[in-house]
């Protein structure tokens, strides 16, 4: 078997006496889409700043490429490139200057693409970088990102500040096309909100709360295993004490809905029992599972 492009096992990460990562543990393959979904303060940028060697664990072990961030810094920051939330540019330098400064420490640029995303993105070259706005100064940072033709892109909150149209061109058709001009080498680990806006993309993930990891598993896998089922009734949806001890449940007039996992469920039996009219299942969507999830 190959090597995984990220490896963590039993993370553990603290802040004084706030322990951010209890025991964290996930894999990611190459090639993948990986989503990494949370909370705020679930603890997703803390795992990536120690898989940049921008923190040190605590306890457990991070590896990426198979190699030690603490030991093989150089190594690894020359196959990755990374984008945070917040993005910023020496001011003195223009659009320009800045690509061919993040450029001259890279072992690959591509050109042609760095001239394509600009013109995609409607940056001018001759721009200074401090007069740009935030959602600007991402794009600038995605063209970089993007250009260097890395082994794995890192994206933390990637789209923060984008417009609509330009956030769902940059998921579709950039992020797409990174990945398709090398498949099964190109790997994508994103960390974000917006998982309906991914959702095509994602083949695998990790649900993380509290610095732990709740669910790891297949996109679809996922979609296929947590569904929606929905009970028609004749009349009124009769009362039962199981009812009021299932947040899962819902009631919309004579339907009530209920989100069921993979595992045997209580809840569910306690439907059928019910002797509704009928009853229908939906698949659920990432975002979805990840609200119950959490819940």
């Amino acid at each position: 078997m190959s090597t995984p492009v990220i490896e963590i096992r039993d993370l553990v990460h603290r802040y004084g006496r706030t322990e951010a990562l209890h025991g964290l543990s996930l894999t990611v393959d190459a090639g993948r889409c990986y989503g990494f979904f949370g909370r705020n303060g679930a603890g997703k940028t803390t795992t990536i700043k120690c898989l940049l060697n921008l923190l040190r664990p605590d306890a457990g072990t991070v590896r990426v490429f198979g190699l030690d961030p603490a030991k093989d810094e150089e190594e690894i920051k020359s196959r990755i490139a990374y984008v945070p939330d917040f993005v910023s540019f020496y001011p003195w330098m223009s659009v320009a200057e800045a690509l061919e400064y993040q450029a001259a420490f890279r072992r690959r640029w591509n050109p042609e693409i760095q001239s394509q995303l600009l013109a995609r993105f409607r940056l001018d070259p001759d721009a200074p970088t401090s007069g740009l706005s935030k959602g600007q100064r991402t794009q600038l940072a995605l063209v970089g990102a993007i250009a260097a033709e890395p082994d794995m892109l890192i994206l933390d909150e990637p789209t923060s500040g984008l417009d609509p149209l330009v956030r769902r061109e940059f998921i579709q058709t950039v992020i797409g096309a990174y990945q398709e001009a090398d498949p099964g080498n190109r790997t994508v680990f994103v960390s974000t909100h917006l998982i309906t806006e991914f959702e095509g993309l994602i083949d695998r993930f990790t649900i993380v709360d509290q610095g732990r990891n709740i669910l790891t598993a297949d996109a679809d896998t996922a979609r296929s295993e947590y569904r929606r089922l929905l009970a028609e009734f004749e009349a009124d949806v009769p009362e039962a004490e199981w009812m009021r001890k299932t947040p899962r449940l819902k009631r919309r007039g004579r339907i009530l809905e209920l989100v069921v996992g993979p595992e045997v469920d209580p809840a569910a039996e306690e439907l059928h029992r019910m002797r509704p009219t009928r009853i229908r299942e939906e698949a659920l969507s990432l975002e979805e599972i990840f609200m119950n999830a959490v819940r």
